[in-house]
This record gives C-alpha cells, sequence and structure tokens, in this order.
C-alpha cells in the first residue's frame, strides 16, 4: 500500500466511522474494488490503525463531557466503598447515568462480538453482504426520520435502554451495517432525543473501538509479526482522525437542522452500486 492509498482509505475511515452509512463496508468495499492488498500484518491491521484515529476524534471532540462521566464513575466507586469525601462532592446525575449507561450498553455488545466473531470476520469477503446490508442501513435511517421526537435527557437512560442500544451495536458488527447509524436509530426508538441519541452514540463507540483494536494487538502479538513500513499505518491514522472530527461536526449540524434522512439516499445508493458491481466483476 502506498500513501495515496493510506491517505483515501484515512478519509474515508474518518468520515465514514461517524457519519451513519458504515465504515467498515465501505473499506471492505473499497479495498476490493481498488484491489489493495495487506499493509504491514494484514488489512484488518490496517482498519484498526484507522479506527484508533476516529477514536482521538470522539475524545477530542467530547471531551468536556469525557471528562465529567470519568469524575462522575470515580465518584460513584468512592461512595461504593464508603468515601466520605466522594459521598460528599457535587453530584451531576446526568453525566454519572450515562457514564453508568455506557458500560452497561458495551456487555451485550462484547458477548455479541465474542459470540459470533467467526461468523462476523466470514462476512467481510462478501461484497453482497455489505451491499445488502447498506439497503438495510438506508432503510433504518428512513424510519427514524419519521419517528416521533422522543425526551429522553441523560439522566433519564435506563438499563433496558442501554441494553437494547448495546444489542442493536453488536449486529453493526456486520459490514454495511452502520454502527452509529443503528445506535442513533435505537436511543431514538427508546425515547432518546435526537441530540441525546448521536451523543451517546458516538461515546458507545470509544469502548466498543477499543475492545476491537486490544483484541486485534493481541492476535498481532500471537502472529509474532513485525511491521517494516508503518508510514502508511501512521499517514492513515491520522488522516483518519481529522477527518473523523470534522465528521461528527458536520453530522452533529445536519441532525439540528433535522436531515438525517439523507444518508438513507447515500446508502441505497451505494448498497445497489456494490450489488451491481459485484455481479459483473466479481463474482
Amino acid at each position: 500500500m502506498d500513501i495515496l492509498q493510506a491517505i483515501f482509505l484515512g478519509l474515508v475511515q474518518g468520515l465514514t466511522e461517524f457519519l451513519p452509512v458504515s465504515s467498515s463496508g465501505h473499506l471492505v468495499a473499497f479495498q476490493q474494488i481498488l484491489g489493495i492488498e495487506e499493509v504491514g500484518a494484514t488489512n484488518l491491521t490496517f482498519d484498526v490503525a484507522l479506527h484508533l484515529g476516529t477514536l482521538v476524534a470522539v475524545f477530542v471532540f467530547y471531551w468536556q463531557d469525557i471528562r465529567l462521566m470519568v469524575n462522575e464513575i470515580f465518584l460513584w466507586m468512592g461512595e461504593l466503598i464508603g468515601l466520605k469525601k466522594a459521598r460528599s462532592a457535587p453530584y451531576d446525575k446526568g453525566h454519572r447515568v450515562m457514564a453508568q449507561m455506557l458500560i452497561v450498553a458495551t456487555i451485550p455488545t462484547a458477548i455479541l462480538g465474542f459470540l459470533f466473531n467467526d461468523l462476523f470476520e466470514k462476512m467481510f469477503s462478501s461484497t453482497y453482504i455489505i451491499g445488502f446490508a447498506l439497503l438495510i442501513t438506508g432503510t433504518l435511517l428512513w424510519i427514524s426520520n419519521r419517528m416521533v421526537k422522543g425526551h429522553k435527557q441523560p439522566g433519564d437512560i435506563t438499563p433496558r435502554d442501554a441494553v437494547a442500544i448495546g444489542l442493536l451495536q453488536g449486529m453493526a458488527i456486520t459490514p454495511g451495517i452502520s454502527r452509529s447509524g443503528t445506535t442513533i436509530f435505537a436511543g431514538m426508538i427508546r425515547g432518546f432525543t435526537v441530540e441525546l441519541a448521536t451523543k451517546f452514540s458516538f461515546l458507545l463507540s470509544i469502548p466498543a473501538i477499543m475492545g476491537a483494536a486490544v483484541l486485534e494487538g493481541i492476535k498481532i502479538m500471537k502472529s509474532g509479526v513485525r511491521f517494516t513500513d508503518s508510514l502508511p499505518m501512521v499517514t492513515g491514522f491520522i488522516v483518519a482522525a481529522v477527518t473523523g472530527y470534522f465528521a461528527i461536526k458536520f453530522l452533529v449540524d445536519l441532525i439540528n437542522r433535522k436531515k438525517l434522512y439523507y444518508f438513507s439516499y447515500y446508502c441505497w445508493g451505494a448498497g445497489i452500486f456494490i450489488l451491481l458491481y459485484t455481479l459483473v466483476f466479481i463474482r
């Protein structure tokens, strides 16, 4: 892989990780269409580097919320073990509940990923699956745009809400099913405001991305692979981080203007294109 390809895939990852169009589906499709082979150890390793870049984007954009949630988690743990200082500290219900529910939502995602990891990995070799999955993503976004607006705020999130969102995030491991689109859809089903559903979706990507990176890092260490050309990976990481940040800003602004359904048309068009391309050129 050369630098231009790394920049291109970094742009794709940064834009599609947070825009509800499936980053994994786009990366696999572009890699197959452009004939991009392994970089370093595997394509999957390069994908992890790109995901870590987008993780940086989330931390930068939502730093204030993350800082307050981390503070509340430590205060909560202090209260559990009986620290007087923790008990006397101001209580931020919204950030505490949201932090707790992000933990709860991560559990069903991790269970699904563990149980069906082999099945999900096989799906990455099929552009047919990616095409059909993008059609499903477009439909979910279309439905989301026509749902009655919810009123739940961060302090109102329940364990049932978190489990439902976590389960749908687990299903979004399928390439072509948008993680952000699916979790935003799930949040809206559970009565979240659009703004909260979006924020919860982005923050929920943090443990998901970190967990995937750790698992793949373990695989790489066990394989004994040594990287001889890390420049494309570093380049992709930086590009994904920068474009990911601006993608978040763009989506938040679009949601505030009630234009989320635009992505339905894109997903439908992309899905149809991939299916036709696969039928004509790959099969």
